[in-house]
């Protein structure tokens, strides 16, 4: 039974990869900060539901000693390090902790594979913020990063890590270069989910206006538990690689919004109130991936379209509220 190590187990990517793992026959561990152990209704809610399946490891990425300590414990086959400070516009007013927890992180953990467990498979989740102020359109494994936040930069520098160990130490280390993907499992805070919970609640009566910032800027959204298949596949190659992940389609905030408010049937202009304070200081204004050699290495590709995405979101958001 191979095992595998999720750091950020808790998170949308990292409970819908337990599954995934789980359902292949995988021993999964999951590394958590002891405040989730310690509050498990609050910061366990989407692997409730497997914890008797999975093993939890208290620790942080801030600490050496403790992922060391995880590492040697369990010997992994395979690490999916995709723990990390992920929100954009919190990077911008926390940049010191931003870039400690993301960049440390990153090299903690490889560092700790390469001591005591250097056979494990190690996949690292980049973004497609990495690209920033976009060179080429769309883009893919060769295009340059020109990062435009803290988060983005924090990123780029994880990227180089993960490379540095591959081509350094032989190990096998591959980086994921997701764009934008969403589920009902998105935290709050991400303009998607805001979107869609918004809508369910001025659907059920129970808000009337829903503030944004940039309804301008493009992004490639793509269905979370489909990204998750495309990490695990990295790590089935014969060789370590790079893939970017994505749909190829760009589409606005605007339209999201346009597309979740269809949904239940509303205008969204009676809604929508811009707020200048939501805009990032520096914008990135187009992104959307080239997967043409995710398709042809990995066999991946992406199912669920743009508008069935808006749609799963605000149905479950809307269940929420009216269950």
């Amino acid at each position: 039974m191979p095992k595998a190590l999720i750091t950020g187990i808790t998170g949308q990517d990292g409970s819908y990869l337990a599954e995934l793992l789980l359902a292949k026959g995988y021993e999964v561990h999951g590394l958590v900060r002891r405040v989730a152990v310690e509050d498990p209704a609050q910061r366990l809610g989407w692997i409730r539901h497997i914890l008797d399946k999975i093993t939890l490891h208290s620790g942080s990425l801030e600490s050496y000693a403790s992922i060391f300590s995880i590492v040697e414990r369990v010997k992994p086959d395979e690490c999916y390090h995709l723990a990390a400070q992920s929100f954009v516009a919190v990077s911008f007013e926390d940049t010191f902790s931003t870039l400690n927890t993301n960049i440390n992180g990153t090299l903690y953990v490889l560092a700790a594979l390469k001591e005591r467990a250097p056979h494990c498979r190690f996949y690292f989740a980049g973004s497609s913020e990495m690209f920033g102020k976009v060179r080429e359109t769309p883009q893919n494994e060769q295009t340059l990063f020109h990062p435009r936040s803290p988060y983005g930069i924090s990123k780029v520098t994880g990227f180089d890590i993960t490379r540095n160990y591959r081509e350094a130490y032989g190990m096998f280390a591959c980086n994921g270069i997701l764009f934008n993907h969403e589920s009902e499992r998105r935290g709050m805070e991400f303009v998607t989910r805001k979107i869609t919970s918004g809508v369910a609640g001025i659907k059920a009566g129970k808000q009337n206006k829903l503030s944004l910032g940039n309804l301008d800027a493009r992004r490639d959204w793509g269905y979370a538990p489909e990204y998750v298949e495309a990490m695990w596949l990295m790590l089935q190659q014969k060789e370590p690689d790079d893939y970017v992940i994505a749909t190829g389609e760009a589409h606005s905030v605007r339209e999201f919004v346009e597309a979740a408010f269809a949904t239940v049937d509303l205008d969204w202009r009676q809604y929508v109130v811009i707020d200048e304070r939501l805009k990032r200081p520096a914008e990135v204004d187009l992104l959307v991936g080239d997967i043409t050699k995710a398709k042809k290495i990995l066999g991946w590709q992406p199912r669920i379209s743009f508008l069935e995405l808006a749609k799963i979101m605000v149905a479950h958001d809307l269940k929420m509220l009216t269950s």
